[in-house]
Order: structure tokens, then sequence, then C-alpha cells
């Protein structure tokens, strides 16, 4: 199904692959991650393991997935393609924005992006002023003492 699911996909796509956490065989390894990228698959999700992962990482092409293991898959297991998965938890539909970095992978219904846009603007724009004050010296955290006081770790009239 995940060849399958290859074929099927547009420049651009994200293969989101429902692997039910199985790490016992490799789903995927460096011959179909090759033809995802010949394709222009933007990248792949995997709740499963992938094999041949010096291989991939030296592609520089995006694979998140749950592990490795050098065994092979079956070719021989059914599955469906284009309906809702499960990932880690997440549930994803067809047309989610799916993203992913060093640190994981963030999934954002189609519809709601736009409206997010603005706040993670703002949220980079606040973090970057926030790293130039540090820069300049200025590494307390203003909060700090208020947060300690909601924890119940500091009583009123106490700082550090």
């Amino acid at each position: 199904m995940i060849h399958a699911a290859m074929a099927m996909a547009k420049p651009g796509d994200v293969l989101v692959i429902d692997g039910k956490g199985d790490q016992t065989a490799a789903l995927m390894g460096t011959i179909m991650m090759t033809a995802c990228r010949q394709l222009g698959i933007a990248g792949v999700v995997i709740d499963g393991a992938v094999r041949d992962s010096l291989e991939i990482d030296e592609m520089d092409f995006p694979v998140f997935s749950v592990g490795m293991n050098p065994n092979g898959p079956t070719k021989q297991v059914g599955g469906r393609i284009g309906h809702p998965v499960t990932v880690g938890g997440v549930t994803v539909h067809p047309g989610d924005f799916v993203i992913g970095d060093a640190d994981g992978v963030v999934v954002v219904e189609r519809d709601k992006l736009e409206s997010l846009l603005p706040l993670a603007a703002k949220k980079v724009a606040d973090e970057s002023a926030r790293i130039a004050q540090i820069k300049q010296g200025k590494t307390s955290a203003s909060w700090l003492d208020a947060a300690l006081r909601s924890a119940g770790v500091l009583k009123e009239g106490e700082s550090l």
C-alpha cells in the first residue's frame, strides 16, 4: 500500500503512514525513499520502522519514523489510502499541513492553518527579541518570581 500511495502522491505531498508503531520490520528503506524524492514527495512520516538509516540521512530527505530495523517488510499487507490515520497518537487527515524538523513533527488541520500563521509569526518575533535581550546581558526572566509563587515554590514576599 505504501507503493500505491507513492504512485498516487503529487509533488509536495507528505506521506503519512500508520505502521501501528511496529518496529519488527522496516516498512521503507533507501530504494523507496529515493523514489519518493524523485517523485517530488516532500517527506515521509511513518509510525513504524525504516531501514538504511545512514543512507537516508545522507540523502538529506525528511523522514520521521519511530525506529529502525534492518529487516524488510512484506508486500502482502493491505491498507487504505486517503483516509485519516493515527501517527504518534495524532490523527492526520488528507490535506492536513505536516511539517517537521529535528525536534519532531507538527500536524495542523488545513482549515486552521491561515489563522495560526500570525500567531506563529508573533512567537518567532517574541523569541527573537528575547534572544537579543539575553545577548545584551538581560538574562533575568521577569516572570520567574510570579511563576514560582503561583507554583507554591516561593511564598508571597519571597524572591530568588
